[in-house]
């Protein structure tokens, strides 16, 4: 496993070995609803999944005109057998849905067209499908693991245009350094990664955001949970004590995610965790749509 600044934590490191492979990428046709993509959402079992559509129908009945037409502007959603329900005749997942609302957020405080925007760890690429068709971004920059670079070049290989395609750029975590030496990005954004990360990876990459970027968006949770009803600690105890150990330090705590006090108790230390450098600014905040205990952060240095 690398051991410089922009490495895997040993919970991804596992992942890599284990579920998120590269040979993930080989075959895209049901991806999203299978066990492997840890990277959208938990696989629910029978019951489970009557619950996640009726979370997605009820975030799909509730869109705005506009986030409708954001979403109706994303091609190729269907790519990879997403759990999908049907809104008035319009087939809407769970990622595009968080997507339109992400884009929601940022776009009413940063410039989207022409930017240049650096996303870390990007899962698939559902965010950055859903800001290509609907932003004239002017280049797209990916830095991931290199077992889950492989797998969203390959889906944003099958879904975006070729025009499209030709503004992304995908950097492993062993060129991350070197791209941070000499870019520059007037928006940078973490999805859900940097709580996965070590402690120490966090910093490295907040230091980079603080050195390269002018707007910062961030999406991860405000605390952990160690309650094996949630999830039937199914990967066993020992990957269970690497989650616990990820993430910033500060936001270590073991909370009750189901209570919203708790989680908005924590709201002050997630701003701090994740603020990249002492002349950034915290320009919005709120909960995050679909997760109890996950908050939306965006950051501007002054």
């Amino acid at each position: 496993m690398t051991t410089h600044q922009f490495g895997a934590s040993p919970l991804w490191a596992r992942y890599s070995q284990t579920t998120v492979t590269e040979e993930l990428a080989t075959d895209l046709t049901e991806f999203k609803s299978s066990p492997e993509n840890k990277l959208s959402m938990w696989d629910p079992a029978v019951n489970g999944v009557r619950y996640v559509r009726s979370l997605i129908f009820h975030i799909g009945m509730a869109l705005s005109e506009q986030n409708l037409t954001r979403l109706r502007a994303i091609n190729n959603r269907r790519v990879g057998s997403p759990i999908t329900v049907h809104i008035n005749g319009e087939p809407m997942c769970m990622d595009y849905l968080l997507g339109v609302h992400e884009l929601d957020f940022i776009a009413p405080h940063v410039a989207l067209d022409g930017a240049r925007v650096l996303e870390i760890g990007a899962g698939f690429g559902r965010t950055c499908h859903t800001l290509l068709s609907n932003h004239d971004i002017a280049s797209y920059t990916i830095v991931d693991l290199p077992s889950t670079l492989a797998l969203s070049r390959a889906y944003l290989t099958e879904v975006l245009t070729p025009e499209q395609l030709s503004r992304m750029s995908f950097v492993t975590i062993d060129e991350a350094e070197a791209l941070f030496a000499v870019s520059r990005f007037d928006l940078a954004i973490n999805i859900d990664s940097f709580a996965e990360m070590t402690p120490e990876t966090v910093t490295s990459y907040l230091a980079a955001i603080d050195g390269t970027c002018r707007w910062f968006y961030s999406v991860n949770p405000v605390g952990k949970y160690y309650d094996p009803t949630l999830d039937g600690h199914s990967y066993g105890p020992e990957l269970v004590n690497m989650a616990m150990a990820t993430g910033p330090r500060t936001l270590h705590e073991v909370i009750d995610i189901s209570h919203s006090d708790q989680v908005r108790a924590k709201v002050p230390a997630y701003l701090d965790a994740y603020r990249p450098g002492a002349a950034w600014q915290s320009v919005a905040d709120d909960h995050h749509l679909a997760y109890t205990h996950y908050w939306q952060g965006l950051f501007r240095k002054a």
